[in-house]
């Protein structure tokens, strides 16, 4: 689990937060199907609200469960697929904690109690929710938007067996007060809710065109390819050829010394020597491109998976690269039978995929700054792959032999 710096203790809130509640959208800031590094980028814009802020990830196998943005002061966290790394769901998990704001209504927070009677009379009729007798929870959906509302033992038979009368009233006169808010992509018309119904919330379908986890070939030695854009990016490419093609990038930084260059018997260059070679970053497309500081072409692509546990975590999107088994033969496309050494960032690494390399380089990215220890990179003809612990690539480097 990370944890921001704060600047208070948890749990010391001045008061809860106003949110505006947008059904099958989001809440607030956050919208169903951005993409983690934008949720994180919003956070840093309002520093004072979002100072006590948890990231939560299944360190061991990353893709297994969500990414977790949460904030426990304010009774809410974004839960991100694994693989994509887009909202899929919102859950207010402390209704006392947040206020929210639908139309010009208020529900929720300190002041307003978010009861079954309240939640009727704010968002209007909809059908009998459903009863979990295991959980005691009695759950009411609307498009986009459910409550969970906690059944006492002793009054389950209002809701167990038939269809709950609405506004669900106890007989002593009292109404449950919801435990649990979710909000979700309305578009599959799934009922979204607490336990295995929590599991339902798919993120948005992207927009057509959608550049986000566009698929990115690459051809060992000589190009990577964008299958939305259709760009070709050779070796040797210009600053100018890239402009062209990807257009402005995000940022242009000179590279640093090469830690790796130690290790060649061919460059005598001492470590301390000044690199004039620079950086191209495509941070919203996962990629940098390194050109040569004399020659001003292209010598390496930089590929990056963005998996949390890693130092470059959050500083780029997730880089949606496809390496198939047969281009180390030199063909281009998937052939018959390749498909079990296609290399995504989704592999889990294993060296017989492309044959020994021998031992592999250690790289600490600075120990003092680095909480998450030292990665592993393993070279081959034309590409290096910088391993984590757990076995998922962190990045992929492509470059001539």
């Amino acid at each position: 689990m990370l944890q921001r710096p704060r600047r208070r203790c948890e749990g010391t809130a001045m008061g809860a937060i106003v949110l505006d509640l947008r059904p099958g959208l989001g809440i607030g800031p956050f919208s169903l199907g951005m993409p983690i590094c934008d949720a994180f980028a919003q956070i840093e814009q309002q520093p004072n609200i979002y100072d006590v802020v948890h990231v939560k990830y299944y360190d061991e196998e990353p893709l297994k469960l969500d990414i977790v943005i949460s904030f426990p002061d304010h009774g809410f966290h974004l839960r991100f697929d694994p693989w994509s790394q887009r909202l899929r769901l919102i859950e207010i998990f402390d209704v006392k904690r947040l206020q929210m704001r639908y139309a010009t209504s208020l529900i929720g927070g300190p002041s307003t109690l978010a009861t079954f009677v309240a939640v009727y009379a704010l968002f209007g009729p909809t059908f009998p929710g459903i009863y979990d007798k295991g959980r005691g929870i009695y759950t009411l959906f609307y498009p986009g938007l459910s409550f969970a509302f906690p059944i006492p033992s002793q009054y389950t038979e209002c809701c167990h067996e038939r269809e709950a009368e609405l506004p669900l009233e106890f007989p002593d006169g009292t109404t449950p007060v919801t435990c649990r808010v979710s909000i979700y992509d309305s578009s599959t018309d799934s009922k979204v809710g607490v336990g295995a119904l929590m599991d339902k919330a798919c993120a948005p379908p992207l927009a057509a065109g959608s550049l986000y986890m566009e698929a990115v070939h690459v051809k060992l030695g000589e190009e990577i390819w964008f299958t939305v854009g259709g760009q070709h990016i050779p070796f040797g490419a210009s600053p100018q050829d890239v402009w062209t093609e990807l257009g402005r990038p995000c940022g242009i930084h000179q590279k640093q010394v090469d830690q790796m260059v130690i290790h060649s018997a061919s460059d005598p260059r001492p470590r301390t020597t000044l690199c004039v070679d620079y950086f191209y970053n495509y941070f919203t497309r996962g990629l940098d491109i390194l050109f040569d500081g004399q020659t001003h072409k292209i010598k390496k692509f930089v590929l990056h998976t963005n998996y949390p546990g890693h130092a470059d975590f959050n500083s780029y999107m997730k880089c949606n690269f496809v390496i198939y088994g047969s281009d180390f033969g030199g063909s281009f496309h998937q052939g018959e039978g390749t498909a079990k050494r296609m290399i995504t960032p989704s592999t889990k690494w294993e060296q017989e995929i492309l044959g020994d390399c021998g031992r592999a380089a250690i790289q600490t990215q600075g120990s003092t700054s680095n909480p998450f220890g030292s990665t592993f990179v393993y070279g081959y003809q034309n590409v290096a792959f910088e391993v984590m612990k757990n076995g998922y690539l962190a990045t992929v480097t492509l470059f001539q032999s």
